[in-house]
Formats: structure tokens, sequence, C-alpha cells
């Protein structure tokens, strides 16, 4: 597409989209009167209107069932966990036997690695990406801890090279192969916080396996952000949030992929607890764990419904989008916002906006992190007063992510104008 860098034009976007319609099903903040410009469902999505009625729907059957709710709710709370693998299967690329909701994001990290990380004296080692998300650091950290290794020898973090900005995968499969002998796990983030870098989770997991190791993904900023095909991949397992671009509530409900020939093996080890327990046998209440041959073997506890219930509404409208329109337009939306973002650079003559995030096809989602240096908290902050919620993070990175679901191209020419009116002014 030939953009061009007019208000008319980004209005004559949005009238064509077809995905429009759906920004009218979220509440959108107000910032000084007006429809903020909200650029940060990479880290809490908006509420969809309907989240309101589904946990209401939730809170009315308690009043009325009590504990028959389980049984006799509109949605059987006993077995509601279950009307989530076929809604998540197109946003994952998964099997519906190998998705399971539950529990939050670094619980399930924990629990994934109880099963995948099995260090011996030979293999021990997990490796990361540097600038992993802080969580994914801690919980790898005490795992090898808790294991009885030492987290200065146990860790390979693959970093960044000296003036790049993002990873050089290349980078990644040396790593793996220099350590294939002593490498237990590959725990990467599919979508880097920071840089929005797009990791190729195919090719890492075949050389992770390839050399003899599990392979894991945290999926927290690439779930409803970029294509998944975790099945085909042949993905060992992964976890994501769903509070982010799957908009189902801060701290919403985690959810987890665990590849079926894991799945489906009774004896793939795992911490237990009654909710993974054979659904024939669970009520009987008796010792000895017979785990569901599915990923929901990997359950602890009964279904937290009212967090699940935001969840089922924001879920609805991604089964009525659909994932392959929002990943399109997603795409369009980071081209225009880099087109114009670059034209300023053009016009003012310098680089005064540096984006750090890939441009390669493959390597981006809906985020861009801007490196303005030497002022980027005054125009962060100066962005924020004419409307714009963005995201700050230490020490220089503004990071904005335009959503397909509930923003548009108006906003992202709305943007760029402020941005080059404060960087023009200062």
């Amino acid at each position: 597409m030939n953009f061009e860098n007019t208000h008319a034009f980004a209005k004559t976007l949005d009238q064509k989209d077809p995905l429009a319609k759906y920004r009218e099903q979220y509440y959108l903040p107000m910032i000084n009167g007006k429809d903020a410009i909200y650029f940060t469902g990479n880290s809490l999505g908006l509420q969809p209107k309907s989240t309101q009625e589904f946990v209401l729907d939730e809170l009315e059957d308690w009043a009325s069932f009590g504990v028959e709710g389980h049984f006799h709710a509109r949605n059987p709370w006993k077995k509601y966990h279950e009307i989530f693998p076929e809604l998540l299967t197109p946003i994952l690329g998964a099997k519906e036997e190998e998705i399971v909701v539950m529990n939050a994001l670094t619980v399930n990290l924990h629990l994934m690695m109880a099963s995948f990380y099995r260090p011996t004296k030979e293999r021990y080692k997990i490796l990361l990406e540097e600038k992993a998300f802080p969580s994914d650091q801690y919980a790898i950290e005490s795992r090898i801890k808790l294991s009885g290794y030492n987290p200065a020898d146990a860790i390979i973090e693959v970093k960044i090279k000296a003036g790049k900005d993002s990873i050089d995968e290349e980078d990644i499969l040396e790593a793996i192969k220099a350590n294939k002998d002593s490498l237990a796990l590959v725990l990467i983030g599919g979508v880097n916080y920071y840089s929005g870098q797009v990791f190729n989770m195919q090719s890492i997991t075949k050389a992770a396996q390839d050399a003899g190791a599990f392979c894991g993904w945290d999926l927290a900023h690439a779930v409803g952000n970029v294509p998944l095909s975790l099945h085909e991949w042949n993905v060992d397992f992964a976890c994501w949030c769903t509070y982010k671009y799957l908009n189902s509530g801060p701290g919403g409900v985690g959810g987890v992929f665990i590849h079926e020939r894991h799945a489906t093996d009774k004896t793939t080890p795992r911490l237990a607890g009654w909710w993974g327990q054979n659904k024939e046998t669970r009520f009987l209440m008796e010792k000895d764990f017979d785990p569901i041959p599915t990923a929901e073997g990997w359950q602890l506890s009964n279904a937290p419904v009212l967090s699940m219930a935001a969840h089922a509404a924001a879920l609805q409208l991604f089964a009525e989008a659909g994932m392959d329109n929002l990943i399109e337009k997603g795409k369009q939306l980071n081209r225009y916002m880099r087109f114009l973002l670059e034209e300023i650079n053009q016009s003012s003559g310098s680089q005064q906006i540096k984006i750090i995030t890939p441009a390669e096809e493959g390597s981006f989602g809906c985020q861009l992190s801007l490196l303005i240096e030497g002022k980027g908290k005054q125009v962060f902050d100066a962005l924020k007063n004419k409307g714009v919620v963005a995201d700050w993070r230490e020490p220089n990175v503004i990071r904005i992510a335009p959503v397909p679901m509930y923003n548009g191209f108006e906003d992202v020419y709305l943007f760029a104008s402020y941005m080059k009116e404060e960087l023009s002014s200062i």
C-alpha cells in the first residue's frame, strides 16, 4: 500500500476498514474530555463492553444457585474451562486437547518447568534472551536454585550485539549448538516485551530439540498479536497471560499449550492437583493421581469463573473478527506508523526518532519501541498531556502498540502529528 501523510488519508483507511466497527465494542478511557489515543494494549487491553454482562451472569447465578451453580448455572462452573480451547485454537494454531486455561502466567511457567526442566549432571542449563521479562528471569533463576544448581553457571543469556537494538537470531541458534551437550531447556519470550522483536519460534524450537533440549515459549506479548502455529512448530509448551492483546482484564486468567505428544502421555512428570484428575473418578476423592490425557491434566484447582467470564467475553469478539484479519490490520497499522515517523525524521533532517523494533516481515507485531535520545521522557509526558496513553520503559524507550481490534489509522496519524509537534518545540 502507498501511504499518505494526511489526516484525510487516515480517515479514508478507517472508513474502508471492515474491523473498524469493533472499536465501538470497547470502553475507551477519556483524557481532557475526549477519547484517549490508547496505545498500551501490549500492557493492558481495553475492556469489551460485553464483559460486564458476562461477569454479571455468573454473579447472578452464584446468588441464585450457590454451590449448585457448578451444575445449574447458565454455563455450569464444573466445566467452565472447557469452553476455551475451541475459541483459542485459531489464535494459537493448536489442537483443542493441547490447550488449557488456568492460573496466571508465572504460575504456569513454574508448572511447565516442573515438567520440562529435568536437569541432570550433564544437561542442566537453560537458555533465554537478554532483556527477557523480569518475571521470567526470576522464575528461571529460582527453578535452577531449587534444582541445586548455580544460576551463574546454568543460565545462558543470548545478548544483543554492541551497536544493535535487537537480538540476531543466528546468535540464538549458535548458542544452542555451542551448548548442545549441557542444554536442558530453551525458554524465550515469543515477542520481546522491550523491543517488540518477534522471534522465529519454529526454527528456534527445532534447533533446541535437535540439541536434545525441550523448548518452551512465553507468549505474553505474542498471543492475540502475531500468527502462531504451535502444534505445527512442534513446540513443547507455551504459556501466556490474557490481559494484554486478549483484553481479558487486569491479572486475568492465564493459559497453557502442551504439545499432544506430552499431553497425552500420562507419564509426563508434573505437579498434580485434583482438577487434573480423571473426570470419571475425580469426585470419588481417592488416592493415586490419574491425569486427564490432555493439557487439562496439568490443572491444579477448579476454575476461577469470574475471571474466566471476562476472558470468554473477550474471546467472543476475536471469534467474530477473525485472527487472520486482525493480524493483517495490525501489520498495516504498524507499517503506517513507521511511514509517518520516518517522515518526521526526513523533514527534520535528522534521526530524532529511532525505531528499535525490527522492520523485517515476520519480525514485528503491533508494538513499536521508540528511542528518543536525551528527551524521551519529556516527549512521553507531553504526549500524555495530549491524550496519548503510551508506555515508558527505562532507561529511554517509549512503547506504543496500535491494536487492530480498537485502534484505527486516524489514531496513528494523530499520534505522529503530536509527536512531530513536540519534537519541533523542544
